[in-house]
């Protein structure tokens, strides 16, 4: 078989007029399928419906601290919740404080806590003339919105399979006090499915860097979002990690069971080090009593232990394995070999990231729309949505239906083809 790039001009004419009499015949078929969030599926979300029945008018709504959940107080959440998260995110109840519903939620207060009134005595980030932040790319849209929100310059790191480029991110965090923080999805990262080498976590925790305020947002989304039982990326321990290093108040970790039970509806949990803990109360005593300790108490007695959290997550991979695998066995039937594109096969997470030609993405996403699929937005994956290369796609395969996922991923490849011959045939 010939790659694309060795095919002769007429070769290329013939294979686009082939694909887009295919192309067309996808049109035809009013296709109307959204693949542009890593949402859960329908299947995923039954999972946790028995949820809603642990607790009714009857329950006893105590929880072990003899807190009535209906009320005030427990303003960094109830026991048992601490200790159902800590034993998710390897930590100790502790250092663990309880949110609402969500981790990206946090993460903005986080920021703009930081941002207003400095972090542990800090002066505020408002108040300095340049806030610059760290970003892995590809990365994850939503992070890069937060910081982009409150004007803090983005600076795009590479990734690699092992985790950011650690030569880069230790020489501009000790270089620059203007560097506050780094965005990081540790684990199964959104979009590669990169998980970080025991390496790349030790270097972490032994940054040096030249602002006392520099953070790093450890973002562990997919701790325990696995998609086989005996193939599973490992994690060291960052809290543990930089405590042994000197380092204890580098690193906020959050996490959520936003992709575990409902999304919108989980609750949230940030780990972190006691003088970090210390100021973030005082920050959070004045904006609420206490988070939904109901819904707290509802998760624990749902859960009832991590071991019924792992149990829970075996369902979930159930249903996500065959997806992966289906998207996966078709980009390779469709486009192995042909020289036109690379993909990630994640271990575990919500996304398959497609690596297209350059100056490809952009016109792939938009003909994959105009037949009805619609994808994350091209770029997204870069601070500001500028994609240097125009190379970068983000596929989620969780949310659609199986059937519908099989169109759509032939489809996708189907545009993958016709964009890059185009291209091919343009250059030639």
């Amino acid at each position: 078989m010939k790659t694309y790039a060795e095919m002769s001009r007429e070769e290329l004419s013939e294979e686009i007029t082939s694909l887009k009499k295919e192309y067309h015949r996808f049109q035809t078929m009013e296709l109307h399928l959204d693949m542009s969030r890593g949402k859960p599926c329908q299947e995923q979300l039954d999972l946790s419906m028995h949820m809603m029945d642990v607790l009714d008018s009857s329950s006893d709504l105590t929880c072990e601290e003899g807190i009535d959940c209906r009320n005030y107080g427990a303003l960094t959440g109830i026991e048992e919740a601490r200790e159902l998260l800590g034993d998710m995110m390897e930590n100790n109840p502790k250092d663990i404080i309880i949110f609402g519903n969500s981790s990206l939620n946090v993460m903005y207060d986080t920021i703009s806590h930081a941002y207003t009134h400095g972090i542990m005595g800090n002066m505020p980030w408002c108040k300095l003339d340049k806030v610059k932040f760290l970003c892995p790319v590809p990365g994850y849209d939503r992070h890069f919105a937060i910081t982009e929100y409150f004007g803090i310059e983005m600076i795009p790191v590479p990734m690699t399979p092992n985790g950011p480029d650690m030569d880069q991110v230790e020489k501009l965090v000790a270089e620059d006090a203007s560097v506050k923080g780094i965005w990081c999805v540790p684990k199964y990262s959104n979009p590669q499915g990169y998980s970080y080498s025991d390496e790349t976590v030790r270097r972490f925790a032994r940054l040096k860097p030249a602002a006392s305020d520099f953070r790093i947002f450890w973002d562990n989304a997919y701790g325990v979002h696995h998609l086989y039982d005996d193939r599973q990326d490992y994690l060291i321990e960052i809290l543990a990690e930089c405590k042994r290093a000197g380092n204890p108040d580098l690193v906020y970790k959050f996490s959520s069971t936003s992709k575990i039970t409902f999304p919108g509806s989980g609750i949230a949990a940030l780990a972190t080090s006691p003088n970090n803990m210390d100021d973030i109360r005082s920050q959070l005593k004045r904006q609420t009593i206490g988070h939904d300790k109901v819904n707290q108490l509802r998760h624990v007695r749902f859960f009832k232990d991590i071991h019924g959290l792992t149990e829970h997550m075996r369902r979930h991979a159930d249903i996500l394995r065959p997806k992966f695998e289906m998207v996966e066995d078709t980009l390779e039937k469709q486009l192995g070999g042909l020289g036109i594109g690379t993909w990630t096969k994640p271990l575990g997470g919500y996304f398959i990231h497609f690596e297209s030609l350059p100056g490809c993405a952009k016109s792939i996403v938009a003909r994959a729309k105009k037949a009805g699929v619609v994808m994350t937005g091209a770029g997204a994956t870069w601070p500001y949505g500028k994609d240097p290369q125009d190379s970068s796609i983000r596929i989620a395969p969780t949310y659609p239906s199986s059937q519908d996922l099989a169109v759509a991923s032939e489809l996708f490849a189907l545009c993958v083809k016709l964009v890059s011959a185009e291209k091919l045939l343009e250059e030639k």
